[in-house]
């Protein structure tokens, strides 16, 4: 059975299934690399579900001498306790990454070892907290995520499931952004807006969205489902769905390729694209 297809069936099989092959590659991995057990005990093991283990992982990338590792614990436990949606976002974005990622063998990957998994995980509980009107402590999640990551997510911003940020340095998403399910973005992206105006001012990203690293997406525009953005391009007006865009400023060359390109990741533009 190839990887994609064994993911899809792992998320068939439900979230215990998911937690089991969790600890299964986890035990095979202290095995293979006995100098990374107390890690791996530590962070995965010696948990009982995905949701304690994210927690618990977001406790020790997100602590400082500002805030210690039991009370974000205790941030990131409340989270999940009170909003069962935020593990199962975690998984599909876990098997997003797992599905879309050719440099991914294992589900341990991204919990370990990937900012773009870990940061996502931890907008969710900035999230959390700004719904719940916590709004001084979803701002110290973003910093924290800023500074150890390289991700900068506004709390305010609302972030579908089945998400990949992959390599995710210097990814920028503002207060008002919108992204969709199964969306893919490399690194570099912004979802920025264009000035110093106030409101709703930041883009719209639909389902099954691809963005090419060094994208940026300005203003209160959409960019339809099942689109394209090319790498490097400025996008300053709003995108068809099924469509591809390239260029500074971004213009339609070509329909999408596909019907799901943040799936299949092709990032490849013929050349008659450009001409």
């Amino acid at each position: 059975m190839n990887m994609q297809n064994n993911a899809k069936t792992t998320a068939a099989r439900g979230r215990e299934a998911i937690w089991a092959q969790v600890c299964d590659e986890a035990r095979d991995a202290v095995q293979g690399e006995p100098l990374l057990g107390a890690m791996i005990h530590a962070g995965l093991l010696h948990h009982p579900s995905l949701e304690a283990s994210l927690a618990y992982r977001f406790s020790m990338k997100l602590a400082s001498a500002e805030m210690s590792e039991q009370i974000l614990r205790e941030i990131a436990d409340a989270a999940y306790a009170d909003d069962a949606s935020l593990g199962d976002a975690a998984r599909c974005d876990l098997l997003a990454v797992y599905d879309r990622d050719p440099a991914t063998h294992r589900l341990i990957q991204p919990i370990l070892f990937f900012k773009g998994f870990q940061a996502l995980q931890a907008y969710r509980i900035a999230h959390w907290l700004w719904r719940k009107g916590r709004l001084d402590m979803a701002y110290f999640v973003q910093m924290r995520c800023s500074e150890c990551f390289g991700v900068d997510i506004h709390p305010g911003a609302r972030i579908g499931t089945g998400v990949m940020i992959d390599h995710a340095h210097s990814i920028v998403i503002g207060e008002t952004a919108v992204v969709g399910n199964d969306v893919s973005m490399l690194h570099s992206v912004t979802l920025g807006g264009t000035g110093k105006e106030d409101g709703d001012r930041h883009p719209k990203i639909g389902e099954g969205v691809l963005i090419g690293a060094g994208a940026k997406v300005l203003g209160n525009i959409t960019v339809g489902d099942h689109s394209r953005i090319a790498a490097g391009s400025v996008v300053l007006q709003s995108v068809p769905r099924c469509k591809t865009v390239a260029g500074v400023p971004a213009r339609v060359i070509g329909d999408a390729g596909c019907t799901d390109p943040s799936r299949t990741m092709n990032q490849l533009l013929g050349i008659d694209d450009y001409f």
